[in-house]
């Protein structure tokens, strides 16, 4: 390279308008291209949603079907035999409460998922931000030497605890109903959650509640009225993450719940599977409906969700 090719080389990059300019279209053609490349996999199920079974394996792949078998969406829902056309499990009772409807499909499903995923994600809210509360405003003997402990139930792989557990619950009498799904979380709501509301709670200054006690607060007061209020971000992340693993959470429904018009919606994919076997089209048009609320869920508490991550820990 020859002195003048260096000078204007130099001279190029020696504006910091282009410059700039520069590295931010480089930036965002990688950010681009890594977003399709996040999102290929459900541009693709969404694609093969609308196929005929046929299309599925074709090559070269078929990207856009022609024509759109819409039908595919209540076929799958109402787990419709494509074979037979016969709804299947049509004729199992479904039981819910005291309210017995015929017929099972995933609306059963769906409403036996919303119901645990609801009331366990109130209780992992509701009750990590009350333990801890305790760990990063109360004083008590032998604070810190059970937050440790706390801590490190974060480190016992699940498969440790999965047979005492289930022996515990069997004793109850509880196998085959939604108490083992929802009840564990009204007890803490888990490490990981206590972890983020401490640290939370640990960048709010103590002395709002001085002030609060001096105007006659108890310690639930100040919990409930000055702190709660402040943590929305934080309680948002703790909503978002217990919802999702509720929602999408395979294993302990395994473990637990026996009965077809009990399941939930992950094992009721997994019911379809061996139902329809090679039927893809079919699985992926389930497996998108049942993607929907959560994405829905993340996009609406997306503001809090990202600052409660952010914010955390930051004193």
């Amino acid at each position: 390279m020859n002195e003048t090719t260096l000078k204007n080389a130099n001279g190029f990059w020696a504006s910091k308008k282009r410059s700039e300019r520069i590295t931010n279209i480089v930036v965002t053609v990688l950010l681009v291209l890594g977003g399709v490349s996040m999102m290929l996999p459900m541009i693709w199920m969404l694609s093969t949603s609308f196929k005929a079974l046929n299309d599925i394996f074709a090559v070269p792949p078929i990207w856009i079907p022609n024509p759109l078998h819409f039908e595919n969406y209540p076929n799958a829902w109402n787990i419709v035999d494509p074979q037979t056309g016969r709804v299947m499990f049509g004729d199992d009772s479904w039981n819910f409460f005291g309210f017995t409807i015929q017929g099972v499909n995933f609306t059963t499903y769906l409403v036996n998922t919303l119901f645990i995923s609801i009331l366990a994600c109130v209780g992992a809210t509701f009750s990590s931000a009350l333990v801890a509360f305790a760990f990063a405003r109360l004083r008590f003997p032998g604070r810190e030497f059970l937050w440790y402990i706390c801590l490190a139930t974060m480190m016992v792989p699940a498969q440790v605890t999965m047979i005492p557990q289930f022996v515990f619950f069997k004793t109850l009498g509880w196998y085959d109903t939604f108490w083992p799904l929802i009840v564990p979380a009204w007890l803490g709501g888990g490490a990981f959650n206590i972890f983020l509301m401490r640290q939370f709670f640990m960048t709010i200054p103590y002395e709002m509640d001085e002030a609060a006690k001096i105007d006659g607060c108890s310690n639930f007061g100040v919990f409930w009225r000055i702190l709660l209020p402040l943590c929305k971000p934080a309680l948002t992340t703790v909503t978002v993450f217990a919802f999702v693993y509720n929602w999408n959470d395979f294993l302990n429904p395994l473990i637990y719940l026996d009965s077809n018009n009990k399941k939930t919606l992950a094992l009721g994919l997994t019911n379809f599977v061996s139902l329809y076997g090679q039927d893809y089209h079919l699985l992926m048009a389930a497996s998108l409906i049942i993607t929907i609320p959560i994405a829905l869920m993340f996009l609406v508490g997306q503001r809090y969700f990202i600052q409660g991550i952010a914010t955390t820990g930051l004193k």
